[in-house]
């Protein structure tokens, strides 16, 4: 199955996660789910056009550090990511702006060690999250 080239990607934000971590496989079901305006199409790390994004973005689809959000050519990644994620949903997850008023460089540690630390806080997968039938259109 072919991919296609980042300039033919959806429009809307796309989501790359790891869907061997519980907690990340977890948030993508809940952005399925609740995104009733369709803005957001996710790709897994684990699937050949999220590695691919992942690195091409500068981060070891083996070992990612972080979330992407990519937006055409806006790249979000650590809390800036999960922000932009929830400001992208309905009431109550949209009222996540909040922690906008805290600094960027007070939220990203926090973020970084719960997500260097996910599997062995959240638990690890054996196999990939996989989208149920009807939300299979939004995974690319």
């Amino acid at each position: 199955m072919s991919h296609p080239p980042p300039a033919q990607l959806p429009l809307g934000k796309i989501v790359l996660f790891d869907a061997e971590c519980v907690l990340c496989s977890a948030n993508a079901k809940l952005i399925l789910t609740r995104d009733k305006k369709q803005v957001f199409w996710l790709a897994s790390m684990q699937s050949e056009i999220g590695a691919r994004l992942f690195a091409e973005n500068g981060l070891d689809p083996a070992d990612p550090s972080s979330i992407l959000v990519i937006e055409g050519e806006r790249v979000r990644t650590d809390s800036d990511a999960v922000l932009s994620i929830y400001e992208g949903l309905p009431f109550p997850w949209n009222m996540a702006r909040i922690f906008r008023l805290v600094p960027a460089f007070l939220r990203d540690p926090i973020y970084l060690l719960i997500a260097r630390n996910r599997y062995r806080i959240f638990g690890k997968r054996e196999t990939c999250w996989i989208a149920p039938a009807h939300l299979q259109s939004r995974i690319l």
